[in-house]
């Protein structure tokens, strides 16, 4: 009796509350009511004022409310804010309610943005809740503006940062000086514990105060936190300090800034205390001075920079934005050794004690007379420079200078123009011969940058991502330095980062990496517009410097401007690059190559497959071959050697000439999914082809997809494959894409009937994006509704009318 007796006190106490709500109410709307011209308007129900009541006294209610049934409960639920929503949460579970619409409704309702079609959100309150503590950290939400928002006992920071899985940063640093401020000291540190992804998108100039909160940010994130990927998205100009502070920070590297109090988390015994002997030998490598090759790089590059601003203008207003004091420290701790990665070092290192040069004049001297820069002063020669990345226009010594960090940042049809303006100006290639001269063993005191030793070496990041980030050589020589030491990273992603020569030293620090104890790097991701190397090259070059690599996704999308590049003097020799030696045997499992325009030599990819034994997925874009009997050679060498191979894709690859080489495939008793996605596989011959294709699935159990988009199938192709479904088949296959195939209602209304006659039951997913389904909607609708009770149909509303051509093409 003890449980009923509970509810019904609980019921007793909320009836209370509603008597008292209800006279309090009427009493308010009394008056507004008999002054109204219109009449009164109908009273709130009772349950919806006690509703309110509780919801606005939550302070003094809330154990009691976590306490009501359940049925009480959930009409309680949508009237709470999102801070007793999110809090009774775990309670509303334990009594079988779910606040999953609840959330969703606030998220329509105020985030008014619709989630990707591609996204799957499982946790509305998580998504919520993270994007919410978004729009409060940039000010881009009030939340005094609604009061399901608002709160005077809760903190809409520290409430919501538990459920931040992911951050991302923009512009200006926004958000970093609010969030390692004091008051949100407790905001940062769950923050530390629950944030797993930070990333960047279009960073601008930032100045050095943003920058000290950002090394802070990270430290405590990423060394003292659980951040364990770092992207960064769109960066056109990247600001070589703060791209190389973030760099260095992701790696592990901690040193800090000017004037910043010591980190409570490192403890006392940690402050100011030197690297260990493992520390200092992986920072400089084997028998090394404490400055390395890679900070003479750097120091050289400052130094014929300034020195050839000072030379422009001999005074100029000073900025606020990034000094030189703030980009030399970054680069003391990302400072690379490109030496040590052309001649990769033994397992065994050996820590160097020789003390730091001090920084001279006429390394300085040296180091400038190389080349002269040509970007725009922004100080005087007597105060220290930022690193300015906006120039005047050729010819115009005379101009003003823009000063302060604003109305470049804001003037965005210099930030998008001046890029190309640099590139056209050939200052990277100012800056490759400064690099080169620095590498070849000048005076290593060329700038007073602390070393590298003195930084401290933390927990580091396990995946690293680089979109649309242009590496200049100075940053490419900072990642490569680091990538050579980084044992933690498992997945790398470069896109479209401009390496050019660079990928020299890149396939160096990679076999550098591998050398390494405890290497974890298993998946790399590798795409750019050029490569001074052929694609199967350097697929061949990253094979054999990473041979316990896992995954591999590589793509260029022009060929190179050279048959047989030479490889530049400060990339060592070329014979450990590429060679006609056979690769190694390697542990590759997934394998994506995206061509170039033009024919593919089928023996160098052939011994990149013959090396993988354990390949299980295999995928080529637009790959061209001389000759039908160069594909066939490909998949003979995939039949014979990769008898683990479980998914093969071709796209964008003219297949028209190779339908023998296809049927080949589709009788390959160990393929479990085979794509031919735009492939022009029924260009010719489709009348004697399609059977064949049809006879050969049918006598293969083991292939359960095929993937058929862009090859214009059509509606008589369509009711040839349904052949395959056919009583007298031995096929087992139960997923099936006909996406772009000039596919009509009634040939789809023709295709499910036979399904149907054939009673094989569902077969699992069909997919019809983008057909002319549209011409007649009632049609479609009953092929879809008979497909339906087959498999499982996902489609769309698409306009044929874009694809007249294709119909044309068809007629």
């Amino acid at each position: 009796m003890a449980a009923p007796e509970a509810w019904r006190a609980r019921s007793c106490w909320f009836c209370e509350v509603a008597a008292a709500t209800t006279m309090e109410a009427t009493s308010r709307e009394a008056a507004p009511a008999k002054s109204s011209a219109s009449g009164p308007s109908a009273p709130p129900a009772l349950f919806e004022l006690c509703g309110r009541a509780v919801s606005a006294h939550m302070g003094v209610l809330e154990s009691g409310v976590w306490a009501l049934p359940g049925p009480i409960l959930q009409s309680i639920l949508p009237l709470l804010n999102i801070y007793y929503l999110e809090r009774i949460e775990e309670t509303a579970l334990k009594k079988g309610l779910s606040t999953q619409a609840i959330w969703r409704r606030l998220w329509d309702e105020l985030m008014k943005t619709r989630p990707s079609s591609l996204e799957s959100v499982t946790c509305w309150r998580a998504k919520f809740m993270e994007a919410f503590f978004s729009h409060v950290l940039r000010g881009t939400i009030d939340v005094s503006s609604d009061k399901r928002l608002c709160d005077q006992r809760f903190s809409p920071l520290l409430h919501s940062s538990r459920h931040v899985r992911q951050l991302t940063i923009c512009n200006m640093l926004q958000g970093a000086t609010e969030l390692v401020a004091e008051p949100n000291r407790r905001v940062l540190e769950t923050l530390a514990s629950s944030l797993h992804t930070l990333k960047f998108r279009h960073l601008l100039f930032s100045d050095v105060a943003a920058q000290q909160s950002l090394r802070q940010l990270l430290h405590q994130l990423i060394h003292h936190g659980a951040v364990s990927q770092v992207s960064l998205y769109s960066w056109p100009v990247p600001e070589s300090a703060l791209f190389i502070l973030i760099l260095t920070m992701s790696a592990g590297f901690w040193q800090p800034g000017p004037g910043s109090l010591p980190c409570r988390l490192c403890g006392e015994a940690s402050r100011g205390r030197a690297p260990s002997r493992d520390e200092g030998s992986l920072l400089l490598g084997s028998r090394r001075p404490r400055r390395d090759a890679a900070e003479r790089c750097a120091a050289a590059l400052m130094a014929t920079r300034r020195k050839s601003e000072v030379k422009q203008v001999p005074r100029a207003v000073p900025t606020t934005r990034v000094t030189r004091r703030s980009t030399q420290e970054s680069l003391a701790v990302g400072g690379t050794d490109s030496k040590r990665e052309l001649n990769p070092p033994a397992t065994s290192y050996e820590a160097s004690g020789t003390k730091q040069p001090s920084s001279g004049p006429a390394a300085t001297s040296s180091a400038s007379s190389s080349t002269s820069s040509k970007r725009a002063p922004a100080s005087s020669a007597s105060q220290p420079k930022p690193l300015k990345r906006f120039k005047r226009a050729a010819g115009k010594k005379g101009g003003r200078t823009r000063q302060g960090s604003g109305a470049e940042s804001e003037d965005l049809y210099d930030f998008v123009f001046i890029v190309a303006g640099e590139k056209e100006d050939g200052e990277e290639m100012e800056i490759g011969e400064v690099a080169c001269g620095a590498l070849d063993g000048s005076d290593p005191s060329c700038l007073g940058l602390p070393a590298l030793e003195t930084s401290q070496r933390f927990r580091s990041i396990s995946t690293l991502e680089l979109f649309t980030v242009p590496l200049s050589t100075e940053a490419a020589l900072t990642l490569c330095h680091l990538l050579s030491s980084w044992v933690s990273l498992e997945s790398l992603t470069l896109s479209y980062n401009g390496l050019g020569s660079n990928i020299f030293r890149l396939l160096d620090s990679l076999r550098a990496l591998s050398g390494q104890a405890g290497c974890r790097l298993r998946a790399l991701h590798l795409s750019d517009l050029f490569s001074p190397l052929p694609i199967l090259e350097l697929t061949r070059a990253i094979v054999r410097a990473l041979p316990l690599l896992r995954v591999l996704s590589i793509r260029v999308d022009h060929p190179s401007q050279r048959d047989n590049p030479a490889v530049p003097e400060n990339a060592g020799a070329p014979s450990h690059i590429i060679g006609d030696e056979e690769i190694p045997e390697n542990c590759l499992e997934q394998l994506e190559m995206g061509f170039p325009r033009g024919a593919q030599p089928a023996p160098l990819l052939c011994s990149v497959l013959k090396a993988s034994g354990s390949l299980q997925q295999l995928s080529l874009d637009s790959a061209t071959f001389a000759s039908p009997q160069d594909f066939g050679l490909v998949l003979q060498t995939l039949k014979e050697y990769n008898l683990s191979l479980k998914r093969l894709s071709f796209h964008d690859m003219n297949l028209a000439d190779c339908q023998s080489e296809v049927l080949f495939l589709l009788q390959n008793l160990t393929l479990q999914e085979i794509t031919f996605s735009f492939c022009r596989l029924f260009e010719k011959r489709p009348a004697q082809f399609l059977p064949e294709m049809v006879a050969a699935m049918k006598g293969n159990s083991t292939l359960k997809g095929l993937r058929l988009p862009g090859n214009r199938l059509g509606n008589a192709g369509l009711l040839a494959l349904a052949d395959v479904f056919s009583e007298d088949s031995s096929s087992s296959l139960c997923q099936l894409d006909i996406s772009s195939n000039c596919i009509k209602p009634d040939g789809l209304l023709e295709f499910a009937k036979r399904l149907e006659r054939w009673g094989r039951g569902a077969f699992g997913h069909l997919r019809l994006f983008q057909n002319w389904l549209d011409q007649d909607a009632v049609t479609a609708r009953e092929a879809i509704r008979r497909l339906r009770a087959t498999c499982h149909v996902v489609s769309d509303s698409w306009d044929s009318s874009q694809a007249f051509a294709d119909y044309v093409s068809t007629m």
